[in-house]
């Protein structure tokens, strides 16, 4: 199996077992087995969909300020949490490819596997939220027929990133391309380098 099929297909799993509840303070638990891949690629589409929601919640204009100092700490963390699982997705890819020897012409990649799979996930969330979107009865026929030429696109787009994903993967498998991967170090979680943080010491 094209490992962009089995994130798509663990991916369109978590959004919807997510939506059975639409409750950003449903309990996660993991349908897949602990330590695997598939476990971790579910984690990862689950904290990306309600952090989606999140971020719908926190534009309600009309939302409570002390509410929205809560969410936005929690938005914090889904951030971190979101960085730490792709990092932790390229570190099976690197364990995996550790022992494949590089070709005398490989190249470097733009973006590691695990950065383009953050993007499949967010993907596969707005086709799914735009697919609602053209179901609405209570939008013009105008703006549902704009709906829909966004959601071919953006239908287009998921099949394009899976194949390049894909075909990345292969390179990195025969030695065409090489990883290397830097972690995110985010000054601003850290209490030492975030100067609001450290100067109030």
């Amino acid at each position: 199996m094209k490992f962009s099929v089995l994130c798509n297909t663990i991916f369109n799993r978590s959004i919807d077992s997510y939506h059975q509840f639409d409750d950003v303070n449903h309990e996660f638990q993991n349908i897949y087995e602990t330590n695997t891949i598939e476990a971790v690629l579910y984690l990862k589409n689950w904290i990306d969909t309600v952090q989606w929601h999140f971020e719908d919640i926190i534009r309600d204009p009309n939302i409570n300020p002390v509410d929205a100092l809560v969410l936005k700490r929690r938005i914090d963390k889904s951030n971190q949490d979101r960085t730490d699982l792709v990092e932790m997705i390229d570190s099976y890819f690197l364990e995996k490819y550790d022992d494949v020897s590089k070709l005398p012409d490989t190249t470097i990649n733009t973006e590691s596997p695990a950065w383009a799979i953050d993007r499949l996930s967010i993907l596969a969330l707005k086709i799914y939220h735009m697919q609602v979107e053209t179901l609405r009865t209570d939008i013009s026929a105008e703006q549902k027929q704009q709906c829909v030429n966004k959601l071919n696109v953006l239908l287009e787009q998921q099949k394009d990133l899976s194949t390049a994903i894909d075909q990345l993967i292969e390179d990195i498998e025969a030695g065409r391309k090489y990883m290397k991967v830097y972690k995110q170090m985010k000054m601003y979680n850290d209490p030492s380098l975030n100067p609001v943080l450290y100067a109030k010491k």
